[in-house]
């Protein structure tokens, strides 16, 4: 696609907006602390959710879908083991089944962001035996990786490099996708080949960002939507 002056200038805004974006609710979340188990009151009793944030992000990060999904009736699971989110990919993946053994849930919507993505589809193809993830939404995933990350000396960032070889391994193994439910921005600025992923149901929005898309109505709405599909056959907890 041809790059003219006001598109640049357009995505350049979006990169802007986005940083600031990011930075607002990393402040927010160091200054301003949720105690996570508000959102599991025993009143809210539909699917469980398990939000799975991106590199360098805490849970907080993914408050407003998880203000959303509390508010429609879902109790809403965090992590806070996960940290900043820098383990590798199956390391963290790791950490996810752990805790759906030890928490003993099923029937189970992972909700995730940028790496969240990779780790919760690491997580069903690997350490999730029982079925206990029925879906996944999967916002902003770099599943067919990004070429910026090879411009990045941190090895948690250049890991999303399309070479790397974890990556490779889960373009290549196709079986859990048509759980997962990728939407991402109409321009990504650090996915610039979009997140669309084969076999899953697509979602482009007109909305752009990475990080900024995450606080959307558009975002939100299709968060819900997807929220309310039910489980394919091969999700449903044995």
């Amino acid at each position: 696609m041809r790059r003219t002056p006001g598109r640049l200038l357009s995505q350049g805004w979006s990169w802007l907006l986005d940083y600031g974006y990011v930075g607002f609710w990393q402040v927010h979340g160091v200054l301003f602390r949720t105690n996570p188990d508000t959102y599991l009151d025993p009143a809210l009793t539909g699917r469980p959710v398990l939000l799975l944030p991106g590199v360098y992000e805490r849970w907080q990060f993914l408050r407003p879908v998880a203000d959303l999904l509390a508010g429609r009736g879902h109790p809403v699971h965090v992590l806070p083991d996960l940290g900043w989110n820098t383990r590798t990919v199956a390391a963290s993946a790791e950490v996810v089944g752990d805790y759906l053994r030890r928490a003993d849930l099923r029937d189970v919507l992972v909700v995730a962001h940028s790496k969240g993505g990779l780790i919760g589809k690491q997580t069903m193809l690997h350490h999730d035996p029982d079925g206990r993830i029925a879906r996944m939404i999967a916002v902003a995933t770099p599943f067919a990786g990004s070429v910026y990350a090879r411009f990045f000396l941190l090895p948690t960032v250049r890991a999303f490099s399309p070479r790397d070889a974890t990556l490779r391994r889960l373009g290549e193994q196709l079986e859990v996708n048509a759980r997962i439910t990728s939407i991402w921005g109409a321009f990504d600025p650090h996915i610039p080949g979009g997140s669309r992923l084969e076999g899953a149901t697509n979602v482009e929005l007109r909305t752009s960002g990475h990080f900024r898309i995450i606080g959307q109505r558009e975002l939100l709405d299709a968060v819900a939507t997807a929220a309310q599909e039910p489980p394919t056959r091969a999700g449903r907890a044995g």
